[in-house]
């Protein structure tokens, strides 16, 4: 049976002290807009409201992301990722990235 890796934004994870730095984690998804969908999100933006196609559009990248990060962690056999942080940049015009990174850790209970 494949374990849980625990995913914490801070830097301790209750019950437990950290047994080993395994260093730096992470994943990420670079997402592209669709012509047709752009042009009737500007048209949207102009009268204001959520831009629900690039919402969907980032949720994906995130889950993306998280997932590959998570992936290299269970790779590592970390028992968790702490101080996980996202951040999105613009690759090129129409193309975001998510980046998702954080501190790969083995756990011991206390």
């Amino acid at each position: 049976m494949e374990k849980d890796v625990l995913l914490t934004t801070g830097g301790a994870v209750p019950g437990h002290e950290i047994a080993g730095v395994l260093g730096l984690i992470w994943g990420s998804s670079i997402k592209a807009k669709h012509l047709g969908k752009d042009i009737t999100m500007a048209f949207k933006h102009m009268v204001g409201g959520e831009l629900g196609f690039y919402t969907e559009m980032l949720d994906e990248a995130r889950k993306a992301a998280l997932e590959r990060m998570i992936g290299k962690a269970k790779e590592m056999d970390a028992d968790a990722v702490t101080d996980v942080r996202f951040v999105t940049s613009m690759v090129m015009q129409g193309a975001a990235e998510m980046m998702v990174y954080g501190t790969a850790v083995k756990l011991k209970k206390i």
